[in-house]
């Protein structure tokens, strides 16, 4: 029987019914199948998923750009494993790309030998992911031993199909890029002392005309089978816009892609099997380091490849949606299942480069604004559809703005022992809140039990910052919610007043709760922090176990009565230390 308050939310018959229904969506939905649910499963019921980042080239240390796409792919691994207990259907890898002439050339410069370059900026990279909370579960250096066996296997299975011709390969060659670019895509301009040079077109690097003998793979082979995948699987590229550069790409002519370097040139890389005079061309070197952290060739990696989803950046997309798919195909392996991709952070409108002197340094922000606090800004203010532009006064406004005052400011004055000196998750009321709660508030409760779903649905949608947005709205009419009805002014010793003030803080404990459990996939510490502030069980803290404010339902609350968590101090520190202390003087 449903609670008699509940059919007042409307004012009219069968309303409040219709509204409990959406309202208690998110139960039914926690404990449907995930596979049923959000597509990450393969045709055959299999519902495991990898999810990758690039590897990272280590000709120099990593940027926010590089940490940004580790956080969204560990965004994405986490909030599934909020869905599906344990890791064992999730994998997550990343790792460096360690071979090709930028590493030869960026060895030579800093007097090293280019394995020592590599265990040097290899290691900043891994170091880095560590801080920043990065939880892969393989780390995949295209120098180690397996990686090298992967690609020769690989290049077996394209020579074994008859796919690898050699012959004579000439064209423009970007070392910066470390592709061969045809002609349509290279122009001239002037360089900084006036003089005309001949450049990328995509990326401004300068090329230069080679010409040599190489290993061929016949890439327009491919052009029908690639419109075939892009056709029957609409989001295995996500935004569509990417989408849609991709199958424009294939509009165009699509010569032979080589997959060869002269060794002479080249002897930093994997040997071409069977002929010592050629170096596996660094690019597919590179994306065959994905089968690699799958165990490639042995068997069991196929089960893992279907549900395979690789985050990339935006400069990297012709690489994955066309070249990758099609070696793929001609290994006789089906295209990854999705290519999740982002676009770039700039430095006031410019993309970041060492030359322009405008590189953000992701160690020294984790320091400046913590862990969490970081990886909040990053994915929060990180759009992938396009480029975003960083500021230090960004960061400081929005972590102070949504982590500090509204988040940390609910949590506590929701704790504080003036307004709940029992410390405890306190009795919901029923017939109170049928008395006393008007129609903002059944919208905060309908907009609160409608989140759990929206930040799912964002997160398949590859719209981490869409999620975020929409946490953030429900903590601001949380926050409406206490202020409109004021606890700290109702007083213990009226019964009436009582019961009202332990349904208020009930709804607000009961809201923060929810947004401690969908925010621990982008502040895993911060999250930590709150649900053990509010008594919430290690065991109790997945989506499954999301049952939001169960008495509206008429049925009983596992947290009513438990007593709190303990104090663990400031929840977020204000970042802007001048307002904090005119907040300060205006309190007191």
């Amino acid at each position: 029987m449903l609670p008699p308050f509940a059919s007042r939310l409307l004012g009219r018959p069968g309303a409040g019914k219709l509204w409990l229904l959406h309202v208690s969506w998110p139960r039914s939905y926690c404990s449907r199948p995930v596979a049923a649910r959000d597509g990450d499963s393969d045709a055959d019921g299999d519902s495991r998923v990898f999810f990758t980042t690039p590897i990272f080239y280590v000709n120099a240390a990593p940027h926010i750009g590089h940490l940004y796409s580790a956080l969204l792919a560990d965004a994405l691994c986490r909030h599934r494993r909020l869905r599906v207990v344990g890791d064992a259907t999730t994998r997550f890898s990343t790792g460096t790309d360690e071979h090709g002439l930028k590493i030869q050339q960026a060895a030579a410069a800093a007097g090293l030998a280019p394995a020592e370059l590599c265990d040097r900026v290899s290691a900043q990279f891994r170091q880095l992911f560590r801080r920043a909370g990065v939880a892969s579960t393989a780390f995949v250096r295209t120098t180690e031993p397996r990686h090298r066996a992967a690609v020769q296997h690989f290049w077996a299975a394209l020579s074994a199909r008859g796919l690898l011709r050699k012959g004579l390969y000439e064209g423009w060659y970007c070392a910066s890029d470390e592709c061969f670019l045809p002609e349509a895509k290279v122009g001239r301009q002037r360089g900084p002392e006036g003089a005309p040079s001949t450049v990328s077109l995509e990326s401004g690097h300068p090329v230069v005309w080679t010409r040599e003998e190489n290993y061929l793979f016949p890439l327009s082979q491919f052009r029908e089978q690639l419109r075939r995948w892009l056709d029957r699987e609409p989001g295995a590229i996500v935004p569509a816009p990417f989408r849609q550069a991709a199958l424009e790409w294939l509009d165009e002519e699509l010569p032979d892609l080589s997959v060869s370097r002269r060794r002479s040139l080249l002897p930093w890389g994997v040997p071409v099997p069977g002929d010592d005079s050629q170096t596996v061309y660094v690019w597919l070197d590179a994306l065959v380091s994905y089968l690699t952290a799958l165990g490639y060739p042995e068997p069991g990696f196929q089960a893992w490849w279907t549900g395979s989803c690789h985050v990339i950046g935006k400069d990297i997309l012709r690489f994955h949606a066309i070249y990758w798919p099609a070696l793929l195909l001609g290994a006789g392996l089906r295209p990854p299942r999705r290519i999740l991709v982002h676009s770039h952070w700039t430095v006031r409108g410019r993309k970041m480069s060492k030359s322009l002197g405008n590189v953000v340094d992701p160690g020294a922000c984790l320091d400046r604004y913590t862990v969490d606090g970081f990886r909040y800004f990053l994915l929060r203010q990180g759009v992938p559809a396009w480029d975003c532009d960083y500021s230090d006064t960004k960061v400081v406004k929005l972590l102070d703005a949504e982590l500090a005052d509204a988040l940390g400011g609910l949590l506590s004055r929701c704790t504080a022992a003036s307004i709940n000196p029992s410390g405890t998750y306190p009795t919901f009321g029923a017939t109170c809140f049928s008395a006393r709660a008007g129609p903002e508030d059944y919208e905060l409760l309908r907009a609160v039990a409608a989140l759990p779903g929206q930040v799912a649905s964002h997160y398949e949608s590859f719209q981490v910052y869409k999620a975020l947005e929409a946490v953030s709205g429900c903590v601001r009419q949380t926050n409406g919610f206490v202020q409109r009805h004021a606890p700290w002014k109702l007083s213990r010793d009226d019964p009436a007043d009582a019961a009202w003030l332990g349904t208020v803080l009930h709804v607000a404990l009961e809201c923060l709760r929810v947004f401690g459990t969908l925010l621990q996939p982008v502040t895993p510490s911060l999250a930590d922090r709150l649900l053990s502030r509010l008594g919430v069980g290690a065991t109790e803290r997945g989506l499954a176990e999301l049952d939001f404010l169960p008495q509206f339902y008429g049925h009983p609350s596992p947290f009513e009565g438990r007593r709190l968590g303990s104090e663990t101090g400031l929840f977020f520190p204000r970042l802007d230390q001048s307002r904090a202390k005119q907040v300060k003087a205006h309190r007191t």
